[in-house]
């Protein structure tokens, strides 16, 4: 009773989540940013280049494994290009966003490890995920909400990975999402909150634990103890989360000073399939089925009004990958249980594009598409060698401040007790 009764209460308010995200893309990207702070800094004659966004969806059809290889073929190519068979994906991206099973592949790729490298490459954290996707999974035998709402006794153990390493030990900006009971709104795990001010630095582990939320909501304290919050997955509150991760790099002018608008981004928007729709007996989806496409319309949703904000740009500046498993026939069913298998094909598929006012178009295949913005991250990684304007400045001290720069990002209040 009680899992229904939290259901009821928390339904409404993932309608008024949906509604203040899209009029934040309104206000922000359709209508020329008017509520933004001013740039500090004017420029004349030159540019200074472009800030790399890197968004990972939450678990979709393939539960993150589409992704993680979209991952690997783009670090793959970018050795090749750099001629540093060493190189991290962490290395060419300036910001990462990622929701659920997402955010765990956010937070192995871009969390310091030995010698203030990253934990994981991209290879790593695809084994990471396939050896460990049951026990990942998003969705289950008893039903989507049913799971979220009732505790199993054992949960995964992110601490075997991230041991006690926090969002301060990352080595870009990382913002990941999940979803608080206690305030019935979104939070956003930021490295930038836990760099400028106390109550905000949480544990690696914990935040992957929230932002998965594979067994219930969890209780997540920050390191001082000052912030408490109760999570249930990133997915839930914020399935794509690209627009929040733009949203924070034009408000966040204290680390990307220069950046007045999306011209000014490079943006890697990755899915996890669209899942097939799911009957029940009477011929209407499940509610698992239910969920799952509410996820995905929400993620097309996101994507739609990103392109929109691009424009013409987008073709050059935005990206989303994304695989469709509606296209793969009953009789390949038994072939694609492999997502390994499924997630290479997906690549394989014709890239749908979002275009202003005009629907939606084909333009070349996902792995075409992966190769092409690798190169335009590489000439940004090469511009930047001899240009002396500073795109990021990132913060790697320790403040208290009364104002979070990346407010824009967190919907809810802080949640301190």
């Amino acid at each position: 009773m009680a899992a229904t009764s939290m259901l009821d209460h928390s339904t409404p308010q993932m309608d008024k989540l949906t509604s203040e995200i899209f009029s934040i893309l309104e206000t922000n990207f359709l209508f020329g940013y008017q509520n933004a702070p001013s740039v500090p800094i004017k420029l004349t004659g030159t540019t200074a280049g472009k800030v790399r966004i890197l968004s990972i969806d939450g678990g979709g059809a393939t539960d993150g494994i589409l992704a993680a290889k979209s991952i690997v073929h783009l670090e793959t190519n970018l050795r090749r290009k750099s001629n540093n068979p060493n190189a991290h994906i962490a290395d060419f991206f300036d910001v990462v966003a990622g929701s659920g099973i997402g955010g765990v592949l956010a937070a192995l790729l871009f969390t310091k490890g030995k010698n203030d490298r990253p934990l994981f490459t991209a290879g790593e954290a695809l084994k990471f995920v396939t050896e460990n996707v049951s026990k990942l999974r998003r969705c289950c035998k008893q039903g989507f909400f049913r799971r979220v709402f009732r505790v199993p006794a054992k949960v995964f153990d992110f601490d075997l990975t991230f041991g006690d390493l926090t969002l301060k030990d990352t080595l870009k900006t990382v913002l990941i999402p999940c979803y608080d009971v206690k305030t019935h709104a979104p939070f956003v795990f930021s490295r930038a909150d836990a760099v400028e001010m106390d109550g905000f630095d949480f544990k690696m582990s914990d935040v992957c634990t929230a932002t998965m939320g594979s067994y219930g909501p969890v209780k997540t304290t920050s390191v001082d103890g000052r912030t408490k919050i109760v999570a249930v997955g990133g997915d839930v509150a914020m399935n794509n989360p690209t627009a929040a991760a733009i949203t924070h790099v034009l408000y966040n002018k204290q680390v990307f000073p220069f950046v007045n608008g999306v011209d000014d981004l490079l943006v890697v928007s990755l899915g996890n399939g669209e899942p097939s729709s799911v009957v029940g007996g009477n011929g209407a989806p499940s509610r698992t089925a239910l969920v799952k496409i509410v996820g995905e319309a929400v993620s097309d949703t996101v994507d739609q009004a990103v392109s929109m904000a691009f424009g013409e740009s987008r073709t050059s500046g935005y990206v989303r990958i994304q695989g469709n498993k509606s296209l793969f026939g009953a009789k390949d069913e038994k072939k694609y249980a492999n997502m390994l298998v499924q997630a290479d094909d997906m690549l394989k598929q014709h890239n749908v594009e979002s275009v202003l006012f005009q629907g939606k178009k084909c333009s070349g295949t996902n792995l075409e598409r992966l190769e092409f913005f690798a190169g335009e991250i590489f000439k940004e990684s090469e511009r930047r060698k001899t240009d002396m304007l500073p795109v990021v400045l990132l913060n790697r001290t320790t403040t208290s401040s009364s104002a979070r720069t990346s407010s824009a990002t967190t919907v809810s209040t802080n949640s301190s007790s």
